[in-house]
This record gives structure tokens, C-alpha cells and sequence, in this order.
């Protein structure tokens, strides 16, 4: 873990955000090790429904009760604000989701139960901070954002303040929805092309990786005119369960991160695949990568 003199030098620090829930988790881990010390007392999440930042808190915290998850698990009472009223705070660790919560309590209760808890030496880690921050008068000792990329950051008197890491994440989300699904889509198309579904994959800007360990006789043009196909047919696409997604009326397909996805694959803009395999010499493999959204962000210089 991070010395408490080298924190104070944290601008920020950013990571892809994994598809699947174990390399989500692992991530989690990792960053608890790095950034995360015993006198941390709020914790900010930001970013949009779906992201995967219970999955992440999750790898952070392990054993946290969440009181509202991607799974529809809800615990009431509220453990943070029954305990507040009660005037006795049992736990060390409160967890709260201000986008959930809100539709039942005000949020300037929320605020004072934080705000109670934490001068009583507990840590509340916050989901959807940028709602509770207006009310609490203080920011969280570290944010992270979760969009097509995880950022985290020790805000100081100067910031950065909630709302411009959700400027960022909120806007990057999309990105990240586009890459899995048409990665899913590319996926699809070469188990109908004969080959087997690829299971290694990483992540690159605006887009995906499928790593190959012998370099496959594909036609790399007719590979992305079938995926693009695919997407010009505005086919639905939904959750099914933990590892697998509707794709259209009849198509269940595995996938480690169900939940991170477009609606219709019409939502997906500008996919393209670079038209050739890298070798990539330190894993020994080959690695064919899909780049979509590139008419907004530029990325064409990577056709």
C-alpha cells in the first residue's frame, strides 16, 4: 500500500475498466492495496447505472453488505440511517447508494447520517456521490469515476470536485457499451464462421482486444461487413443471467459482463476492426482488435 506521505502527491491515476466481474473485482483489489488506507473515511463512486461500481466496490471492500446491487438485492432498513436515528453506529462500514436511497429519504438526511457517522471515526462508502456531495458541505478523501476507464483521485482544496470526474465518466460510458457488445457481435459471427468463440480478451480506447494463440485464416473484411450487418439490424439486447445475453428474440450468448451492454445494436456507431493480426511477441499470441465510435472521437487514424 501507498505511504501516507507519497498519497499527498495522487493527482489522479486511471485504469480501463475490465468487462466480467473477476477481472472488475481483481481491479477492486488492486486499487484497495494501492489507494485505499484505514483513515479514509468517504468513499465516492460516480458513475452511471450499469457500469459495474457495486462489482468494483465489491473487489475494494470484500464482505461489504450493499445495500442496493446490481443483483436487485435491497436491505431495509437502510442499516446507516436506521442506526443514525437510533443514535448508535454498530458497523465500521456503511455503504450507501444516493440514487436508490433518495426516492425514499431526503437527501439532506442522508447528508447528516454520513456526516454523523463518519465524525464517529466510521467509513461510508457513497454510490452516485455527485448527488449526496451539495448536501455534505465536504468532499470524499478519495473519488472514483467508472466509465470506459476507472479513475481515481485523492481530491484536494482545489478539487477535483464529484462533478468533474462524472463529466467525464458519463460521457465515456457509451464507449465502453459499444466496445463489449460489438465485441460479443465479433465474437458471434466467428463461431458462425466455423471458429471457436474466442476466450482471451483486453481492452484498448474505445474498443476491445481478442487474443488468438495461433493466427487464424480470416478474412478480416468480411469479418467486419457481417459484425456491421449485425448492427445495421438494430437487434435487441438484453440481460439474461450472470453469463449470458439475449441477442435478438433467439440468440442467448455467453458473456462475462451482461450487464455492460447497448440497448439495440444500432446503438453501436462506427465499429471498425484494424485489418490486420499484431503479434504480440511478450504473451507469444496474436491479437485482433475492434475500434467503434471512431467518426466522435477521431480514432480513425487507427483503420
Amino acid at each position: 500500500m501507498m505511504n501516507s506521505s507519497a498519497h499527498q502527491y495522487l493527482m489522479h491515476a486511471t485504469y480501463f475498466a475490465p468487462r466480467g466481474k473477476h477481472r472488475l473485482q481483481a481491479l477492486g483489489n488492486y486499487l484497495s492495496q494501492r489507494y485505499i488506507t484505514p483513515n479514509d473515511n468517504v468513499i465516492g463512486f460516480i458513475g452511471d447505472s450499469g457500469a459495474g461500481k457495486s462489482i468494483l466496490i465489491r473487489g475494494i471492500f470484500p464482505g461489504l453488505e450493499l445495500t442496493n446491487d446490481d443483483e436487485g438485492i435491497n436491505v431495509r432498513p437502510l442499516p446507516l440511517l436506521h442506526q443514525y436515528q437510533k443514535g448508535h453506529f454498530r458497523s465500521h462500514t456503511y455503504h450507501l447508494d444516493i440514487r436508490f436511497e433518495s426516492a425514499f429519504t431526503q437527501t439532506w438526511e442522508l447528508a447528516e447520517a454520513v456526516k454523523e457517522a463518519v465524525s464517529q471515526g466510521k467509513r461510508v462508502v457513497v454510490e452516485h456521490f455527485d448527488l449526496l456531495y451539495p448536501h455534505l458541505g465536504y468532499n470524499a478523501e478519495v473519488l472514483i469515476g467508472v466509465g470506459e476507464e476507472v479513475i481515481i483521485t485523492r481530491p484536494g482544496v482545489f478539487g477535483p470536485e464529484s462533478k468533474e470526474i462524472g463529466d467525464i465518466v458519463f460521457d465515456s460510458i457509451k464507449y465502453r457499451k459499444m466496445a463489449h457488445t460489438a465485441e460479443d457481435l465479433t465474437s458471434l459471427v466467428l463461431m458462425d464462421m466455423g471458429f471457436d468463440r474466442p476466450t482471451y480478451h483486453s481492452d484498448i480506447k474505445h474498443g476491445f482486444v481478442l487474443e488468438f494463440q495461433t493466427k487464424p485464416n480470416i478474412d478480416l473484411i468480411d469479418l467486419e461487413q457481417k459484425v456491421n450487418e449485425l448492427i445495421e439490424s438494430n437487434l435487441s439486447i438484453s440481460h439474461h443471467d450472470d453469463e449470458h445475453i439475449n441477442i435478438g428474440e433467439d440468440i442467448v450468448f455467453p458473456c462475462t459482463g451482461p450487464r455492460i451492454h447497448v440497448k439495440k445494436t444500432g446503438d453501436i456507431s462506427g465499429f471498425y476492426l484494424i485489418k490486420d493480426f499484431k503479434w504480440d511477441s511478450l504473451n507469444q499470441q496474436y491479437l485482433l482488435a475492434g475500434v467503434v465510435g471512431f467518426e466522435e472521437s477521431g480514432l480513425g487514424l487507427l483503420k
